[in-house]
This record gives C-alpha cells, structure tokens and sequence, in this order.
C-alpha cells in the first residue's frame, strides 16, 4: 500500500476537514436501538435489542445475516440492499413453499432529533405497496424516511462495481447524492419517466410536437439538475477522500457526461437550454433505435486511484474492495461535517478481504467518526480488533444470541 504517496496528500487538505464529529458527539449520533422482524425473509418473528455501539453479526452462510442488514437498509427510503420486490421479502414456509403474504420491520432508533419509532412492511390491503408509519402516524411514503435516517451499504455483489457497465455506478453514486438532497431520487425518477413518455411517442409517430416540446424541456430541467448533484457530489466526496488515515487509497472520484461536460463552461439554464435543442434536433434518430442516445441516464463515475494514478477499474481486486470502502467513509465524514448526522453503515462480508491493518484502521475509522456499523462474516476472529468498540451477536438458524464483549463470545 502507498501510505507514503497517501500521506503526502492528506498534508494539502484543509485543516478544516478533520472537524469530523466524534462519538462523544450526541448530536450526530443515528444508531439503531431495537428492531422486530415479522415473517421477513427467514425470520417469523425476532427482536433484537443493541446499543449505540456498532454491531458484528457472526454465523454460517445462509444463516440470515444479510437478511437482518437488509431489513435495516429498508429503514431508509429506496427498495433496500437487494433492490428486491416487495413480494421477494416475504417468509416462505418450508413445507409447501407458500409465502406469508406479509412482512413488517420495526425499529427503535435514537437520531439527533430524539428517538424515532419506525414501522415498515407489506400487508394485504397494500397489495405491493411497501407501507411506512413513523413514530404510529402513516408518513405517506418512503421519502418521509429520509428526514430521520440514512443508510448506506457494501455488499459482495458491488465488488465488481468499478468493472461493470455503467448503470450499477450511478445507483451507488445517485444514493449517495440521495442521502444529502432528498429530492434528488425524486427528480430521476420523474426524469425517466418523461423519458419513457417522449419515447412511447416516438416510436408510435403519434405525438404531437408541442407535447414533445414539453417532455424534453422537462428532461432538460432534471436532466441538468441530476448532472449538477453528481458533478458537486463527486467533487465533495473527491476532497473528504483525501482525509484518509493511510491505510486506504485516496480516491479520486469524477462525474463524466456530456451535460456534465456543459456544466464545466456554461451555466445551468445554458446546459438546459442546449439539452432541450439536442433533444428535439434527435427525436427522428431517437424513434427509430428505440432509444434516447444521450443524457444523465447514460452518464458514468470514474474513480482513480491516485497514489498510483490508476483507474478503478485496472486495480487489483483488493485495490477495489479498499477503493469501495474509501469512498464509504469519505461520504460519512462529509456527512458529519455538513448535516451533523451519520448515517448507518452496512458491511456485508467485507473484513474477510481486508489485511490485518486495513482491518484495524477500518474499525478505528468507524469508531472515530462515531457511526453505528452493521458488519457481517463467518469468522469472528477478523473482527478481534474492534475489541469492545462493538457489540457482538451470533446468527443461526435466524435466531439471535448476543453479547456485548467479542472476549464472551
């Protein structure tokens, strides 16, 4: 590991950036208290209760650990770790493979405004549409969730992030974005839908073209606003990286497309205006491929390993794991620093890749910047080093046994 190359750059940041909040810091604390799952993937009905501290599930494959990380991630807005339908979290019972038809989460968490109660889950009269109710009252949809808690995940499945194409990319990044600008999955969203709309138009030569006009001005004003959240946020996440401890790379992180490109040397509503121009001028092109050839959906982030000078994608397997995570923790210090509140992080798998110091300094970074981790493995051993900085429970058979010491394990 270049910890020399990395050390060298953290010296040019801004002092200000290592006024991070500390664990001693209640006003920035987000853990989860307690939380109740019902007929939710494997478990029929289980409690676990834990404290501020973070939190290491150990157990067997297949033994519900992912299950429990991914009941936690639904307590923040989105379709949760697995990006599963609702439908897919329902308990199936064993003998004739029937599903219960309906789940809930509960949760117990303590957030800078006070403990907050949150229910979310799937019932019959909701047919697919995920319920959630906050503190008892029904908040009306997933997006009340992100006034209160923020949650942010590594899986196995995004090791090959940095490989593979594009659109798995901008979901991580978008998430990201998500979780400082709540209106930031709103306006893709909508922009995707006018997309789709514009396109049904197209192909079927039935629209008329002040309607076309309409849908890409549309287009053009979320299009730029999503190109400009990235822009600004790959820019914030590039500087927090460089406050690294060392023992992860520096990350550089750029976000590349051709309206991000416009926004390098002209002002937004210019953007907009040459996006809505673009738009039309292509329609007959777009209509007869099928598809609009370009715009935020097809914009990508590239992520550079700097000591080396190497892009994510050509570095090691290992190199990537430990670019991942450098970014994850990036993300949280900008958190504590500008919204004072951080967010849950959830670690599926991930000490098993990481030497003995990536490991320590992990662990240490976590417990400095006073976040509530959620870190899953097989072996208990990789987690010695986190000593009583966490909590410690046993998955099997999706039941719980806990302890509050790795030494009483």
């Amino acid at each position: 590991m270049d910890n020399e190359a990395n050390s060298n750059v953290v010296q040019d940041v801004d002092s200000n950036w290592a006024e991070v909040a500390m664990p001693d810091d209640p006003t920035a604390k987000v853990a989860l208290q307690k939380i109740t799952l019902t007929n939710f993937r494997c478990y029929e009905h289980v409690c676990l209760k834990v404290d501020a501290r973070s939190v290491v599930l150990t157990g067997p494959n297949g033994a519900g650990k992912t299950n429990l990380l991914e009941a936690i991630s639904l307590l923040a807005p989105g379709r949760g770790l697995r990006r599963a339908r609702i439908e897919d979290m329902d308990r199936r019972y064993k003998l004739n493979n029937a599903s219960a038809s309906e789940w809930g989460i509960a949760a117990l968490i303590e957030t800078p405004v006070g403990p907050i109660q949150i229910g979310t889950g799937r019932n019959k009269t909701a047919g697919n549409r995920r319920i959630v109710r906050i503190n008892g009252a029904d908040a009306g949809g997933q997006n009340a969730l992100a006034e209160y808690v923020d949650a942010v995940w590594l899986t196995p499945q995004m090791d090959r992030l940095f490989a593979e194409g594009a659109a798995e990319r901008r979901r991580f990044f978008d998430r990201l974005a998500f979780g400082f600008d709540s209106t930031h999955a709103g306006r893709i969203n909508a922009y995707n839908h006018a997309m789709r709309e514009r396109m049904g138009l197209l192909r079927s030569n039935t629209g008329d073209d002040l309607w076309l006009d309409k849908l890409e001005q549309s287009m053009a004003e979320r299009g730029v606003a999503i190109a400009a959240a990235r822009r600004e946020l790959a820019a914030r996440l590039d500087k927090a990286s460089l406050c690294t401890s060392g023992c992860f790379p520096v990350a550089g992180v750029t976000a590349v497309g051709l309206i991000e490109g416009w926004l390098n040397n002209v002002p937004a509503l210019e953007a907009e205006q040459r996006f809505a121009v673009e738009l039309k001028k292509n329609r007959r092109r777009d209509g007869e491929s099928g598809k609009t050839e370009f715009g935020p959906h097809r914009s990508d982030f590239v992520v550079v390993h700097i000591a080396k000078d190497l892009p994510a994608v050509q570095c090691s397997t290992g190199e990537q794991k430990a670019l991942l995570i450098a970014i994850i923790l990036a993300n949280t210090r900008l958190h504590a620093r500008e919204r004072n509140r951080i967010p849950l992080l959830l670690l599926d798998e991930v000490a098993a890749h990481l030497d003995a110091k990536r490991r320590k300094a992990l662990f240490d970074e976590i417990y400095n910047l006073g976040a509530q981790a959620w870190l899953t493995g097989t072996d208990l051993a990789f987690f010695e080093s986190f000593g009583d900085n966490a909590q410690y429970v046993s998955v099997s058979g999706a039941k719980f046994t806990e302890s509050t010491s790795i030494s009483t394990v």
